[in-house]
């Protein structure tokens, strides 16, 4: 479900971009052509949706190697951006970007094996270092984007009898891929809209018991994440 969601929201996202060159192939033979060329830095906002399927990897548990069910953790994110574009004279545009936003994504689900045992988790922060690829109708730029990125998460178990149970925190690492649409408000402040898709794997995860007598418990954690976001850049060059 989550290819599919990602590629309509690609859609969407994508259609007012058509609009934008539309517009600039009429007007830019009568206008200086801007050039993309330069740095700069922005904020930016959106929302993150991160799916977390559980895998029980304790020693010796009754249900080793058994999944303890799933869920989306959901929330907003804002954070900043700085990167640095050039331009080649046939339109063709390479940058690189570095970006950091906190979130307040969460989500919980109760297990599929243990009754009146909840599983959930906090989405604190994601970053992404990308470099990007795209084309320029004057001031229009669609790209495609991908790199290395990293989230920070807060998981936890509870259970109806004993309270939080456990608790871990992990920075994941991981890749990015996705899409967007740049728009030159002025010379100096552009706006855009974009979609990313971040995998992070199925890596090991230990959880500390919260309460004593327990044990250190370990779950395989598979997380993706779709962020969709909005924001501006002042351009600290641009022609």
């Amino acid at each position: 479900m989550m290819p599919a969601r990602l590629a309509a929201t690609v859609l969407c996202l994508l259609l007012p971009v058509t609009g934008w060159a539309d517009e600039a192939r009429r007007t830019g033979d009568s206008q200086v052509r801007l050039d993309w060329t330069g740095c700069y830095v922005g904020i930016q906002a959106g929302g993150l949706f991160s799916r977390q399927e559980w895998l029980n990897r304790t020693p010796g548990g009754a249900f080793y190697g058994v999944s303890l069910g799933d869920h989306t953790a959901s929330g907003w994110l804002a954070g900043g951006q700085a990167g640095c574009d050039y331009q080649f004279p046939n339109g063709v545009v390479l940058g690189v970007q570095g970006d950091y936003a906190w979130s307040d994504a969460d989500g919980s689900h109760p297990s599929t094996r243990e009754t009146g045992v909840v599983y959930g988790s906090d989405v604190t922060a994601l970053a992404s270092m990308t470099g990007r690829i795209g084309y320029s109708w004057d001031r229009v730029l669609a790209y495609v984007d991908a790199g290395a990125a990293w989230q920070r998460d807060d998981y936890w178990a509870t259970t109806t009898r004993l309270g939080t149970a456990y608790r871990g925190s992990e920075t994941r690492q991981g890749w990015t891929l996705g899409a967007g649409g740049e728009y030159a408000l002025t010379e100096l402040l552009s706006g855009f809209v974009g979609v990313r898709y971040y995998q992070f794997g199925s890596p090991e995860i230990g959880l500390t018991p919260q309460i004593a007598g327990l044990r250190r418990a370990y779950v395989d954690l598979d997380e993706s994440t779709v962020v969709v976001r909005a924001g501006l850049n002042l351009r600290l060059r641009m022609k």
